[in-house]
C-alpha cells in the first residue's frame, strides 16, 4: 500500500480522493457490466460477476499505486489514475473508469479528466501525458478528445475481444499544449484542494 499523500481534487459535480477500504462495498453494488467491460477490451465471454474478493482487489490494486483517486458524484461511480509516471522524462499515462452505467455519457469522466490534467501539468509538472483506448470505444475518444489528446497513431490488432482483433489508439497531450487550451478556455482555477 502507497503512503503517498495525493491531494483531494474538486470539480464542481466530482471530487477526486484516494481509494480507502470502505469503497470496497459501493464497487460491489457496482457490479460488472458487460458494455463497460468490453469498452475496456475485455471479452464478454470471459466476463464473471464481481465478488467481494474481485472488489478487495480492485481496490489493493488502486492502494498500491501513488497517483490513483477514486471519481465520486454523491457515491463512488469509478476511478482515474497516472500510471507509470516518470519524472526523468517527465511523462506519464492516463486510465479512467467509470463503472456506473448511469453516470455514463454525462461528462463525469471528462470532468475527472480536466482535473487530473491540471494535477499532472501544473503540479507535478509533466511534459507529456498518453492514454490508449481501444478503437470502438468511441464513449473514451471523444471524452479524451473534448480534454485536449490528439490521436497520435494506431497500434495494429493490439487487442483481442471476442474473438477478433482490434487496434489500440494511441493519444496524447503535452504541457505546452494543455496551457494553450487552459488559457483559450479558462481553466477554473482553485481545484486543487488538500484533503
Amino acid at each position: 500500500m502507497s503512503n503517498f499523500e495525493l491531494p483531494v481534487l474538486r470539480g464542481e459535480r466530482v471530487i477526486l480522493r484516494r481509494p480507502r477500504w470502505d469503497d470496497v462495498a459501493a464497487r460491489l453494488r457496482l457490479g460488472t457490466d458487460a458494455e463497460i467491460h468490453r469498452m475496456y477490451g475485455g471479452s464478454v465471454a470471459n466476463l464473471r460477476p464481481l465478488t467481494e474478493e474481485g472488489a478487495k482487489r480492485w481496490l489493493e490494486q488502486l492502494l498500491d499505486q501513488d497517483y490513483a483517486w477514486i471519481i465520486e458524484a454523491d457515491t463512488l461511480i469509478g476511478h482515474i489514475r497516472l500510471d507509470r509516471v516518470d519524472f526523468r522524462d517527465r511523462r506519464a499515462s492516463l486510465a479512467v473508469g467509470i463503472e456506473d452505467r448511469a453516470r455514463l455519457d454525462l461528462g463525469f469522466g471528462t470532468e475527472a479528466i480536466a482535473l487530473v490534467l491540471e494535477y499532472a501539468f501544473s503540479v507535478l509538472k509533466l511534459h507529456r501525458l498518453s492514454v490508449r483506448v481501444i478503437e470502438y470505444n468511441m464513449r473514451a475518444i471523444r471524452a479524451y478528445t473534448k480534454s485536449g489528446f490528439v490521436i497520435e497513431g494506431t497500434e495494429r490488432e493490439a487487442a483481442f475481444v471476442d474473438g477478433n482483433w482490434y487496434n489500440d489508439i494511441m493519444m496524447e497531450m503535452l504541457d505546452h499544449e494543455y496551457k494553450k487550451m487552459r488559457a483559450s478556455h479558462g481553466v477554473q482555477k482553485g481545484a486543487l484542494r488538500p484533503q
